[in-house]
This record gives C-alpha cells, sequence and structure tokens, in this order.
C-alpha cells in the first residue's frame, strides 16, 4: 500500500474561520483513489475553552483495474472491465479544547457513492466510519507534557477498534511516543519542532498480525511549514495536540 497527500490550511485573519485544501494519492492492489478535498471550519472561543465544527467536500477518481486481477477461475465478466470513475466526497467534524484536554468527534466520509457498470453493482466506499478522540496534557515538569490519547474507530461490518497512545514533548519542541492498534500494529513515533516554522515528523507501524510474514512494517514521513509563524504570538493549537 501507498498513500501520499499534501495539505495547506489557514485561518482568515480578524475571524473565527479557517479553511484549507488537501490533494491525496492511495493505492492498494489493483485499486487506488486520487482526490482534492477542500475543508471549511468555524470556531467559537469561550473563556478557557472553544468549540471548533468543519466540513469537508471534494471529488475522487476512483480505479480498479479488473482485468489485471489474478483469479482461481477465469470468465468472470465482473473482472473483464476496469472501474474508471469521477465520484463526490463530504465529511463533518467537530472538536472541543480547552488548555490541558480536548475531545472530538469526525466522519470524514458520508455519501454512500456506488459505481455502476455493465448491469454490475460495485460499491467504491464502505459504510460510514466513526471516529472518536481524546486527549489529555500533563505537565509532567517544567521540561517534560505527557499527552495521553485514545482513537476510536467504528464502522458497520468491522471489529470496533481503538488506538492508545502515549507521547512525550521536551521544551514544546521534540517528542517522542509510542502506540497500540487493538489487534493489529505497535507504532513508534518522534516530531522534532527544527525552527518556529518548520515541524518534522517519522513513525514506524510494525504489524502484529499474520501480515508480518510479508510486511516490514510500515514507514511514514510527515513535514509541515507555518507561513509567517515567527509573527504569530499566540498559536491556537498547540503542536503537541
Amino acid at each position: 500500500p501507498t498513500t501520499a497527500s499534501l495539505s495547506w490550511d489557514r485561518r482568515q485573519e480578524g475571524t473565527n474561520v479557517g479553511y484549507g485544501l488537501q490533494v491525496y494519492s492511495d493505492r492498494l492492489g489493483i485499486e487506488s483513489s486520487t482526490g482534492l478535498q477542500a475543508f471549511y471550519s468555524y470556531r467559537i472561543p469561550f473563556v478557557h475553552s472553544c468549540f471548533t465544527f468543519g466540513l469537508s467536500a471534494g471529488i475522487l477518481n476512483y480505479r480498479a483495474n479488473y482485468s489485471k486481477a489474478i483469479t482461481a477461475d477465469g470468465g468472470d465478466d465482473l473482472f473483464q472491465q476496469d472501474a474508471n470513475s469521477w465520484l463526490p466526497t463530504v465529511g463533518i467534524g467537530a472538536l472541543y479544547t480547552t488548555d490541558n484536554w480536548y475531545v472530538g468527534l469526525s466522519v470524514p466520509a458520508l455519501l454512500q457513492t456506488k459505481i455502476y457498470d455493465n448491469n454490475y453493482q460495485i460499491t467504491s466506499s464502505a459504510d460510514n466510519h466513526y471516529f472518536l478522540t481524546g486527549g489529555y496534557v500533563f505537565q509532567a515538569s517544567e521540561i517534560l507534557k505527557l499527552k495521553p490519547s485514545i482513537l476510536l474507530k467504528a464502522v458497520k461490518g468491522a471489529p470496533f477498534e481503538y488506538d492508545l497512545n502515549m507521547n512525550a514533548w521536551f521544551l514544546d519542541k521534540f517528542g517522542i511516543g509510542v502506540s497500540y492498534r487493538t489487534g493489529d500494529s505497535f507504532v513508534g513515533m518522534f516530531e522534532f519542532q527544527i525552527s518556529p516554522d518548520t515541524h518534522f515528523g517519522y513513525a514506524y507501524d510494525y504489524t502484529t498480525t499474520n501480515l508480518k510474514t510479508y510486511s516490514n512494517g510500515t514507514h511514514e514521513l510527515m513535514i509541515r511549514f507555518e507561513l509567517n509563524a515567527k509573527s504569530n504570538q499566540h498559536i491556537l493549537s498547540p503542536r503537541y495536540y
């Protein structure tokens, strides 16, 4: 599997409105999805907390090269013609944050889009996935913050899953962490604030399933640039969130 994405976001100056764009590509076997997603968010501030809700919408190109599939029995009409279609996407989410903790809920794919080809119905998106997340930041010392967090995932037809995470941040500049995904994998990660406007991260995912016979794990690299960051006196979203 290969996944890549490029995203950009900003807050409109003088308002509580945020927006962004994401371009992504996801390939797995004979299937691939390439798309463009736009995001809008609105932030409602309180005295010591804030509530933010967001909406995303976009379009993706879904391809399935069925003719390249190796099947046990040949001649199946379903595997004689490839699928190639443009599909709409819509998602929603909400986040409540305070100085020390946060909780969020999202449904990134609301539409049940299907492709109809030669009288065959091919489902190109699964049932809605629901994500619930939360975390707390403990001030362990003057230089160390500890952030345990959890991510709950639910979808019809699949087991309920959760990720347990623990991150340690030193001077709000360098972070290391571990994660466990139920029945699936362990993850090790680190992040580094290279400069006020440049952020780098790496994660290694080691599977505990039978796939470990064929997989050496998954590597993930992340680089983030914050334009004009030096002039910002207050970061609305703490980096250790």
